[in-house]
C-alpha cells in the first residue's frame, strides 16, 4: 500500500467530520447558499480542484437521414405532426418549450415565436423562416377552430405531453428505418449544428438558442434578437427543408 493509500483510508468518515464541521457552523444559522459559499472557499484553501467531466459530442443526423425521417412524416398525411417537426427544425426549441407554446404566442409579422419560461425560467423569441407562415398559419386557423389555446393540443382539448411527443418522434423514426434514433433534441442539434457549419457567430446563436455562455455573456448583451433574426434570414433559405 502506497503512503497515498494510507493516507486515504485514515481520513475521518465523512459523516463524523460533518458533525466536526457543524459545532462551528451552527451558531451561523447558514442556509445552502451560505454553505455552498463557504465550501467553495474551503476547496480554495486546501487547493481542491473541481473534477471537470468531458462532454461527450451530441449525436447528429445527416441529411440524409433527416430528409428521408421527414418524407415519412410527409406521407403519414398527419398534418400537425408535419407542424410540429418542422417548428423543431426551423426553431430548435426544447421539447419541454414546445408544449408550452400557446396560440397568441406566434407573431405571424415578425416571424417569430415567444418562448416563454424556457430553460432557466427565461423567457425569448425564436424565429421561424417566411416560408413557413402559411403552414404555419393553416394549423393555427385549425386549432383556433377547436377553441384551443395550445399550438399543440389534441382532441380532448388537452396540451400534447412531453413523453407524448417524444412517442410520436419515436413512430416515424421506427418507420423511416434510416438506422438514426431521432428525438426532439437531436432535431436541435442538427438545427444549431447547421447555423455553426453556416458561420454564424454564436453570438448571434444565443438570442434564440436559450444557451448560455459566460465568456460571451458581455457581447451576447449588446446583440437583439432583431440582429439575430436578420442573420437567421440570410441563412435559413438554404435549410434542409
Amino acid at each position: 500500500m502506497t503512503l497515498i493509500q494510507r493516507s486515504v483510508t485514515m481520513r475521518t468518515a465523512p459523516k463524523k467530520m460533518a458533525k466536526t464541521l457543524a459545532k462551528h457552523l451552527r451558531d451561523e444559522r447558514p442556509d445552502y447558499d451560505y454553505l455552498k459559499a463557504v465550501f467553495k472557499e474551503l476547496r480554495n484553501e486546501l487547493n481542491v480542484e473541481v473534477p471537470r467531466q468531458g462532454k461527450k459530442l451530441p449525436l447528429v443526423p445527416t441529411s440524409d437521414q433527416l430528409l428521408k425521417f421527414y418524407e415519412t412524416v410527409w406521407n403519414s398525411k398527419n398534418f400537425p405532426e408535419m407542424v410540429m417537426v418542422r417548428l423543431f427544425l426551423y426553431t430548435g426549441v426544447r421539447v419541454s418549450e414546445l408544449i408550452n407554446i400557446k396560440i397568441n404566442d406566434v407573431d405571424f409579422n415578425l416571424f417569430r415565436i415567444r418562448i416563454n419560461n424556457g430553460k432557466g425560467g427565461k423567457d425569448r423569441y425564436v424565429p421561424f423562416p417566411k416560408s413557413f407562415k402559411e403552414l404555419l398559419a393553416v394549423h393555427v386557423n385549425t386549432m383556433q377552430s377547436m377553441s384551443a389555446i395550445y399550438l399543440f393540443e389534441s382532441n380532448r382539448k388537452t396540451k400534447y405531453t412531453d413523453r407524448g411527443i417524444r412517442k410520436i418522434i419515436e413512430k416515424h423514426s421506427q418507420n423511416a428505418d434510416t438506422g438514426f434514433n431521432f428525438s426532439p433534441h437531436k432535431f436541435r442539434h442538427y438545427f444549431l449544428t447547421w447555423l455553426k457549419l453556416n458561420n454564424i457567430d454564436d453570438a448571434l446563436i444565443q438570442p434564440y438558442s436559450g444557451h448560455e455562455s459566460r465568456k460571451s455573456l458581455e457581447v451576447y448583451s449588446r446583440l437583439s434578437i432583431s440582429e439575430a433574426q436578420t442573420e437567421y434570414n440570410k441563412h435559413i433559405n438554404q435549410y434542409i427543408i
